[in-house]
């Protein structure tokens, strides 16, 4: 809308296109019908007026006119109208009311947004959003592969049958084979949709499937990635919608740039897949829907029917639209129809919209009668005698199927004890909003939000190898059902909340040693080396030979087995040989046979983890690879037990590293002898809010002192899924514990009890993958990059460890000054060189016979440049004669001599070194010769400097090269001093033997070339 008039914008056409003007093409020439299909309040009128005005201005009045305004040619303009806009009408023998119909509903939609903002949709809205699953992706791609195929084969076919002799025709021969495989490999390696049939084009589609734990991966496949940018720092995306609730989990979002964009799917959330259309058509005409066709104008947008809108397609009207939605979700319940086809009657709009399309996500409900459940005892028991399941259920229409738009239309109860009669459904369960990570925190509405979300992000980075895995003794009931009591990622740690020596500030947690020795937070961490046994064009291929026993080597290849792989079971320690390979030394090149065994070379390969780490050899497989090579997998096992470093969390985002491992003689002990096996810091509480770890230790004690798991499933308390903190406190009570969870500590150290009770009880913690033994790193010397002579970067190459401007800053601070000079002059990169006391550059070598310029590079001994970086080093130095020397004297001087007061002078090549003072045999007069420093492959853009001495009229000076390779370059020159015109000529115009001068004034040229060597 521009002006106050409304406009199409369409690619076809090369410019705006006045509405009135499209629907006059379509065949709606009456303005009057026009405005009666807006509807009967004149303010619809009013906003279209203009655009009624402009149609006329342009004197378009009939379907011909407005044809012929669109395009010269009829049948384009009505191609484009019939096929391109609003493709999803059908337009039968060219009858484009239908289609007129619907962007007339198109219109009044935009002016009601116009005139009340209430009516703007909201793009966030959960209702409006489709997704897109791995199988409409696939077959998209598919498609388009498929059709590639079948056109490139045609075009080839045609190509063949064209011509008029041919042999034995085969179509087979002609279909590229693996085409289609070799694009969904690449596709799904790479994550890349490019489908240009469809102007797809997307990276990031695929991701790899992380492995670290169960419950990580079981995450990964409820995870809905946005096509939103992700830098951009907008918070409408990010916000958290009220039409999430029940879809996607509130809770479980990363950190970072992708927060509140990345998403999960909640427990019981279903997204639809496409369904047949043609059914729920007939149906809908069944029930008394009119068809469009039939309608007039005025009936449009009469005020007692409702449009019935089918998948974005206008069927037609219905005077009774809620009658007509309780027959359609009747015949749902009923299994008659699609048990995920929604039904929505919008009344702001006077719509109902009925959705059978895919990508919608939808959830279960237990339908209610004026606020009865359906679902009665009989039906739970014979459920839990397994005469029943969610599909009978589903079936006999006690639960149903509803999208984000259909539960505007309900009313819906948390518990079945609060529904009133007018309420339509209840929900299954209030713990199933939340996702499958999420629902594995106990109490989770009793913390602050974000550490529930923090949980979830270490969720993923579990390490699921412990030794001696323990389920929680606190659960919830989504950890039975997706059965993570099963292969649990964690143990039950008995902790004691105190301050104890310092070591526990900032969430540190102080570990005792003979729990670590009994196995507490002991894991194994797996590790997968590869080797190819690899085949080559000349037939030639690797060979694995039996290891020396004997000799230099011997000691690295202990563990391997005759075969020449290491023997499993075996320990591998750094720089140990696990497979003795050799590799043919001409891989190119026919081989005749028999090959000598020094034909071939070592390419063994070595262990290369940190030292002081004693790995075993796991197992060893073998497999063949797409190729047919050999592939040898070796898994490779260290165990690791806790050290001062390792991170550690509990399920409530309360992360803490050990801070210290301390003797149990030293450690506090309760009056029953309990010992802790952590002590945790009370200060990560209160700014925390974390409460529902303080009733899960309340809970876990409780547990452990009756013998019953308890639960804490999220607001779970009055269905009883969560055991309530009263509960909770009477068990303690009842076993001889404090109400509050508090014991009666003595010091380990003086014996002597303590002046405070302190809680204490079991928490479920988990170890974190990030490990000291993975991060810790030093070095001394080292291997160097062979460019800079400085120590490689990076822990994985075993680089050096770097002093940059903070850390020098600190060494200043303190007045370091020689630990300053022996790190940034010494240690790092001394080089030693032996230079000549009367040389000023550098040696002397090969030049470039065109340039005159020192070759480049090693391998021809070519000299070193001096770029503009090193020439700004140079100047920061002010080393301004070694600049002078580099870029003026040292590169490519070039001396000539230029005689002064003469006329034009051809000055051949063999007097070019004629002395100063000298006389030139071609003129009658004596004349001077002067030097000329001249510089080769002048650049125009480059800055030039030419001095004169005198005034001198306009001139040309034209400098030639002595080799033909070379081109000349043109100077024009005014009074003033400046080069005015620079440009190439071609060798053709100037002799190459001959240096041509213009007489005039002694002159000097001192012209800048390209930075030298």
């Amino acid at each position: 809308m521009e002006k106050e008039k409304i406009y199409l914008s369409l690619n076809q056409f090369e410019k705006k296109v006045p509405i009135m003007v499209v629907m006059k093409a379509m065949g709606m020439e009456s303005d009057q019908e026009v405005v009666q299909m807006l509807g009967r309040d004149p303010r619809y009128g009013a906003l279209l007026l203009p655009s009624i005005e402009e149609c006329a201005l342009i004197h378009v009045y009939t379907q011909q006119e407005a044809l012929e305004f669109l395009e010269g040619k009829e049948g384009r303009a009505l191609v484009i109208l019939r096929d391109v806009f609003v493709a999803n009408i059908p337009v039968r023998e060219n009858n484009f009311r239908l289609k007129c119909m619907y962007v007339a509903v198109m219109m009044r939609r935009m002016m009601e947004a116009i005139i009340n903002k209430d009516a703007m949709d909201d793009k966030d809205y959960v209702g409006n959003k489709r997704l897109e699953l791995s199988g409409q992706l696939l077959s998209l791609l598919f498609e388009d592969l498929f059709k590639t195929l079948n056109e490139e084969a045609v075009k080839e076919v045609d190509a063949v049958l064209n011509k008029p002799s041919r042999s034995r025709f085969d179509f087979s021969t002609y279909i590229t084979k693996g085409r289609i495989t070799v694009g969904l490999e690449r596709a799904l390696s790479t994550g890349n949709w490019d489908v240009k049939r469809f102007r797809m084009h997307r990276k990031g589609m695929t991701q790899v499937v992380a492995r670290l734990s169960f419950i990580g991966t079981l995450g990964m496949m409820t995870r809905i990635q946005p096509q939103f940018e992700k830098s951009r720092k907008v918070s409408g995306p990010r916000a958290l919608q009220p039409s999430q609730w029940g879809m996607l989990c509130p809770c479980d979002t990363p950190e970072g740039e992708a927060c509140g964009l990345v998403k999960n799917l909640a427990l019981m959330t279903h997204v639809t897949t496409d369904q047949e259309e043609g059914p729920i058509i007939s149906l809908c005409h069944c029930l008394g829907v009119e068809d469009l066709e039939l309608l007039s104008a005025e009936e449009l947008h009469a005020p007692n029917s409702y449009l019935i809108i089918l998948n974005g397609l206008i069927l037609g009207k219905h005077r009774r639209p809620k009658q007509f939605a309780q027959a359609m979700r009747k015949l749902r319940r009923a299994g008659k129809i699609g048990e995920f086809i929604s039904i929505f009657v919008n009344e702001k709009q006077h719509c109902l919209y009925i959705a059978s399309d895919g990508g919608r996500v939808c959830r279960p409900l237990v339908i209610a009668d004026k606020g009865v459940s359906r679902i009665k005892e009989h039906h739970m028991k014979e459920l839990k005698d397994g005469m029943r399941n969610f599909d009978s259920f589903l079936r006999e229409g006690l639960i149903e199927y509803l999208d984000v738009n259909e539960e505007n239309n309900a009313l819906i109860a948390l518990y079945e004890g609060e529904a009133t009669i007018d309420t339509t459904h209840i929900e299954i369960e209030p713990f199933t909003i939340l996702g499958v990570c999420a629902g594995l925190i106990p109490f989770p509405h009793h913390n602050q939000s974000p550490r529930n979300t923090y949980q979830l992000c270490r969720m993923d980075t579990l390490i699921y190898l412990l030794v001696y895995p323990q389920r929680p003794l606190l659960t919830t009931r989504t950890i039975e059902l997706v059965g993570y009591d099963k292969l649990g990622a964690g143990q039950n740690a008995t902790v004691a909340v105190m301050s104890y020596s310092g070591y526990d500030i900032e969430d540190a947690i102080v570990m005792n040693k003979s729990s670590l020795d009994r196995g507490f937070g002991r894991c194994i961490v797996m590790k997968k080396l590869s080797a190819v046994h690899q085949k080559y064009a000349n037939n030639m291929s690797d060979r694995i030979i039996r290891p020396q026993r004997d000799g230099r080597n011997a000691e690295k290849m202990q563990i391997l087995d005759d075969d020449g792989l290491a023997a499993p079971g075996e320990i591998i320690r750094p720089h140990d040989v696990y497979i003795y390979k050799q590799s043919p030394s001409d891989t190119k090149n026919t081989v005749n046979e028999p090959v000598p065994d020094s034909f071939y070379k070592d390419s063994w390969q070595t262990y290369k983890g940190p030292e002081g780490e004693t790995a075993v050899v796991d197992r060893v497989a073998l497999s063949t690879d797409r190729n047919a090579n050999l592939s040898i997998t070796f898994m490779i096992r260290h165990t690791r037990r806790p050290e001062v470093g390792d991170k550690f969390s509990s399920r409530h985002g309360q992360k803490g590293v050990c801070g210290t491992i301390v003797q149990q003689e030293d450690f506090p002990f309760s009056e029953r002898g309990i010992c802790p096996d952590l002590i945790m810091n009370p200060h990560g509480f209160p700014s925390r809010m974390t409460v529902g770890k303080m009733i899960e230790l309340l809970g876990g004690k409780a547990g452990v002192s009756c013998g019953r798991f308890h639960y804490g499933s999220a607001f779970g308390e009055p269905s009883g899924h969560a055991d309530k903190v009263e509960t909770i406190s009477e068990t303690l009570v009842k076993h001889g514990f404090s109400y509050t969870g508090k014991d009666f500590i003595y010091s380990g150290i003086t014996g002597m009890p303590l002046q405070a009770y302190i809680f204490m009880g079991p928490i479920y913690y988990q170890k974190l993958k990030h490990m000291v033994l993975d991060k810790m790193h030093a070095r001394g010397s080292g291997p160097k990059v062979m460019m800079t002579r400085q120590p490689t970067e990076g822990r994985s190459r075993n680089g050096g460890l770097r002093v940059g401007e903070m850390e020098r800053d600190c060494l200043i601070a303190y007045g370091a000054s020689m630990l300053i000079y022996e790190r940034l002059m010494i240690s790092s990169d001394p080089f030693e060189v032996q230079v000549l006391d009367k040389m000023h550059a550098r040696g002397s070598g090969p030049k470039v016979m065109m340039t005159r310029q020192p070759t480049e590079g090693r391998s021809r001994n070519g000299g070193l440049r001096v770029g503009e970086m090193e020439r700004d080093c140079l100047i920061a130095y002010g080393a301004s004669m070694l600049i002078y020397e580099r870029l003026m004297i040292s590169s490519d001087p070039f001396e000539v001599q230029v005689c002064c007061n003469a006329e034009l002078l051809s000055i051949s090549y063999q007097y070019i070194h004629v002395p100063p003072g000298g006389v030139i045999p071609s003129t009658d007069r004596e004349h001077k010769l002067y030097h000329c420093v001249v510089r080769r492959n002048l650049l125009p853009e480059l800055n030039m400097l030419v001095r004169y001495c005198g005034e001198i009229s306009k001139k040309l000076l034209c400098l030639c090269s002595i080799k033909k390779s070379c081109n000349c370059i043109l100077f024009m020159v005014d009074s003033g001093c400046k080069v005015v015109i620079c440009k190439k000529v071609s060798r053709r115009h100037i002799s190459a033997n001959n240096l041509l001068f213009f007489d005039g004034e002694p002159l000097e040229v001192n012209l800048r070339c390209r930075p030298p060597y």
